[in-house]
């Protein structure tokens, strides 16, 4: 299937993929893009509105909105990349015992799954940044564990159909190992659900950093966070400068807009049942 194809099947996926790569692009060449020092204080500047100077105004202190928001993007990427690799792992190391072997080790893992989603998300991570304190490694550690028991079910689920299958009894059989069974057959059926969970994810975490800063659990300041922007004195001159609100607002929209219509279209194209089929949403 080539990319051309690919991108005519599923336009908001391709859109999801651009903008995706932009981001990957912003957060990489980060200090080359942004006009200004992200963190320097400057006080004749500050709340100035969007202008030739200062594309996308200035905040409170006189920093420069839109070296904010670049510099934004990488500790986002940062962030979500961290978030995902550690839910991921976790996921799949407890879906794949609770799938595979079943029995007593299922009902443990599973119990404990139950118990970490009978919080909503918002109370569980505000738990853990309580207890391990403000920090960028401690906020991408909450965002992991916080976001393991969603993707450790889909896993689960896809380890038990793969289970039943017919060449997994014959490498038992054969005498195959339960480590070389998993190692062979399990991982690489469950790489499509896997990579659909991690594209996805990136979206939950950004947003959900953000949601973590708004409150002031999040990254400290003066580093560049969306989510930072948008607390504190984004709320306070709302009305006297939106301009610091509203443009980290965007950036987070269309961040999470780009890895959940890419997560979809992943997901219709890697799924037989869907592939091809007219219930591809992007």
């Amino acid at each position: 299937m080539s990319w051309l194809r690919v991108m005519r099947g599923k336009p908001l996926g391709a859109l999801g993929g651009l903008l995706i790569l932009g981001l990957v692009a912003t957060a990489l060449l980060a200090p080359v893009l942004a006009p200004y020092d992200p963190i320097k204080v400057k006080s004749s500047d500050r709340l100035r509105a969007p202008s030739l100077s200062h594309l996308l105004g200035t905040d409170d202190f006189g920093r420069d909105i839109l070296s904010r928001v670049i510099h934004g993007a990488r500790i986002s990427m940062l962030l979500g990349l961290g978030a995902v690799a550690i839910s991921t792992l976790l996921a799949t190391i407890i879906g794949i015992l609770s799938g595979y072997y079943g029995g007593r080790i299922d009902i443990v893992l599973q119990r404990c799954i139950d118990t970490l989603m009978a919080f909503p998300g918002l109370v569980v991570l505000l738990t853990i940044m309580a207890m391990l304190g403000q920090g960028l490694g401690n906020v991408i550690l909450a965002l992991g564990i916080g976001g393991t028991a969603g993707n450790a079910r889909i896993i689960r689920s896809a380890v038990l159909a793969i289970r039943e299958n017919q060449y997994i009894e014959v490498a038992r059989a054969t005498g195959c190992r339960d480590w070389q069974i998993i190692a062979r057959h399990i991982l690489p059926n469950i790489a499509a659900p896997i990579m659909v969970v991690v594209t996805l994810g990136l979206g939950v975490a950004i947003l959900a950093e953000s949601a973590l800063s708004f409150l002031g659990f999040g990254v400290p300041p003066p580093t560049p966070s969306w989510g930072a922007m948008l607390s504190g004195s984004g709320r306070t001159y709302m009305i006297q400068a939106p301009w610091m609100a509203v443009f980290p607002g965007i950036a987070i929209s269309l961040a999470v807009f780009g890895f959940n219509m890419l997560g979809d279209a992943l997901r219709d194209l890697l799924d037989p049942k869907l592939r091809g089929g007219p219930q591809g949403r992007a």
